[in-house]
């Protein structure tokens, strides 16, 4: 259903049962599948993929042009996954460079006034909260949770299961499964309730509390420590996290 306020081009692909509601605005390139619904004041455009069964909320923009000086016009994408949910005057922009894209995954929710800027990868099933905001580039893992009103530098790298608290201003990369929080950031231990609740057994959980204590609470180098839990690995919850840390990064491991 498409109200009739609002402005859809004729070559965008709409599947069935998407609604679209007043004063919404869907450009050329646009693709949303089956079952969205954009609630009214939406602005879709550019090369923009939208999944099936998402709710986008009253002033959401997505896929407008990467706010980045290097932006030329040049095709590049926004997508966003399936059974996602984009609240109030969320804003998603597509990528800077030819074919270059701006990822969010299914499952996830982007509370009110949430920005994601050009090239960012946002995982499965993250929860960000109102004025979160990503700058260029940034990686977010399945199943985070970002605060209220956390700013993140570009090339910041978030792993899965990790939680960023409210108010953080984060310019390094937060390993997967930890907790951080403050400004400046300081890690604060294992994302425990939430591995718990996503079904992590008690050995990787007890794990990834020994290779925590081994990276923030022992006398060791970074480089020791990665080297020992590379000898003592045993779960796969452990190696996720070797594996993350040994990834080059451009903006280094929150210490």
């Amino acid at each position: 259903m498409i109200h009739p306020s609002a402005i859809v081009h004729p070559n965008a692909q709409i599947e069935r049962g998407v609604e679209v509601g007043p004063f919404c605005l869907v450009g050329e390139h646009v693709k949303i599948g089956r079952g969205t619904v954009l609630q009214g004041h939406v602005v879709v455009n550019g090369w923009t993929e939208i999944g099936e069964d998402c709710q986008i909320f009253p002033f959401a923009t997505i896929g407008s042009a990467s706010q980045d000086r290097k932006y030329r016009g040049e095709r590049a994408y926004a997508r966003i996954g399936s059974r996602t949910t984009l609240r109030e005057y969320v804003s998603v922009q597509r990528g800077t460079g030819e074919e270059s894209v701006t990822s969010i995954g299914d499952d996830c929710l982007l509370l009110a006034y949430v920005h994601v800027a050009h090239n960012c990868t946002v995982g499965r099933g993250v929860t960000m909260s109102n004025l979160a905001q990503l700058a260029g580039h940034v990686e977010i893992g399945d199943y985070a949770g970002i605060g209220g009103m956390v700013g993140m530098h570009q090339f910041v790298r978030v792993g899965k299961y990790g939680f960023v608290g409210g108010y953080t201003k984060l310019s390094r990369d937060l390993p997967p499964f930890f907790l951080c929080d403050g400004n400046p950031p300081k890690p604060y231990g294992l994302n425990s309730a939430g591995l718990k609740r996503a079904g992590f057994l008690p050995e990787g959980i007890a794990e990834l509390k020994r290779f925590y204590r081994l990276i923030y609470g022992s006398k060791q180098s970074f480089s020791q420590a990665l080297a020992e839990m590379e000898q003592t690995v045993t779960t796969d919850a452990g190696r996720e996290l070797i594996a993350f840390l040994q990834t080059p990064s451009d903006r280094g491991i929150l210490k």
